[in-house]
């Protein structure tokens, strides 16, 4: 069979291959997979931004009127601060933030000392080291000293500066001069163990008394029509210690206007140093003037601080009217004669 032929010869047809139609779709919109991802993005974004600015408003609307617990804090705390420092009235009449109440003793005198801080950072009478601040709780501004605490060696000094009825001491010492008679007559000491010093013990004129509110206590007799008298006294410090004698002594002499009559006033007459047996100590002079039933009167007074080991300052006291200035002589005798134990 020729070649050709062979060619042409019939063969196995291959299978038809027919591809089934989709099915149709059970729903006539589109599905979420058939979506583009770019599209579904965008649509999470400003879902998740539009649930952010709803809680923000939300936020706003239901704390407005509310004071954050801080800020009521804070204010209640300036509300109370400056309700107290409306209370406060310096002597001179100058309102004053923080106020110290007086030492008041029962013995002597008849008025009452009011003692009013003025603005703390003053410097002390004497030259030495100023003091330092008392320590405050919590922290100050920065730039801002501590306010002192009321009952602090600083708020007692800055209260004594500014109290019209005691002036500053002399720049110079000046020595307790000589009063004119003879002194009354001594029989031994009055040895004060709890105040750490001795001092002379007055007979005839003066008598002992009861002590308290004082260590040791000696009295002249009432004058008629007068509620006062000479009195000598010795006890602990009374009032907060300073850096030196000096200052301590300028507080003393302001607390002793406690036991003279109400309204009493202050005039410098000696401020010394001074030896009591080995210790140190300083010396102050001074009148006190007041006024009774309408008279201007005065009295002699002296104060002594006496340096006590191991314990607060020592102080003897001894004021003598003018309706008893006979007896003023006794005021040396016993500046003269105060000893440490």
């Amino acid at each position: 069979m020729p070649s050709y032929i062979a060619a042409e010869a019939e063969t196995t047809p291959l299978p038809k291959i027919t591809v089934p139609p989709p099915a149709p779709a059970s729903n006539s919109g589109k599905g979420l997979g058939d979506l583009p991802m770019r599209v579904v993005y965008r649509a999470v974004v400003v879902a998740a931004g539009v649930g952010i600015l709803g809680a923000g408003v939300a936020f706003v609307v239901l704390g407005r009127g509310a004071p954050a617990p801080v800020a009521q804090g804070a204010a209640q705390q300036g509300a109370t601060q400056q309700g107290a420092t409306q209370q406060v009235v310096l002597p001179s009449g100058v309102a004053s933030p923080a106020a110290v109440a007086g030492d008041v003793g029962t013995g002597g005198g008849i008025g009452t000392a009011t003692e009013a801080v003025a603005t703390p950072g003053l410097s002390p009478l004497s030259s030495a080291s100023p003091l330092s601040a008392s320590p405050q709780a919590g922290v100050s501004p920065p730039g801002v000293s501590p306010e002192p605490s009321p009952g602090s060696p600083d708020t007692a000094m800055a209260a004594a500066l500014h109290d019209p009825r005691v002036p500053t001491l002399p720049a110079n010492e000046r020595e307790l001069r000589r009063r004119p008679g003879h002194p009354a007559h001594i029989r031994g000491l009055v040895k004060d163990r709890r105040s750490g010093v001795a001092l002379p013990r007055f007979t005839k004129s003066w008598t002992l008394a009861k002590a308290s509110p004082f260590a040791s206590r000696q009295v002249l007799p009432k004058v008629k029509g007068m509620s006062y008298r000479g009195l000598l006294v010795s006890c602990p410090v009374p009032i907060p210690q300073q850096a030196t004698l000096r200052d301590t002594a300028f507080l003393a002499a302001r607390w002793t206007l406690n036991h003279h009559p109400s309204g009493a006033t202050i005039t410098w007459t000696a401020s010394q140093p001074m030896k009591a047996g080995k210790r140190e100590g300083w010396l102050l002079g001074y009148t006190v003037h007041y006024t009774v039933k309408g008279k201007k009167r005065t009295s002699a007074a002296a104060l002594a601080l006496v340096d006590v080991p191991d314990r607060k300052p020592a102080v003897v006291f001894v004021t003598i009217p003018d309706s008893q200035k006979k007896r003023w002589r006794d005021i040396n005798a016993v500046m003269s004669s105060v000893k440490a134990l």
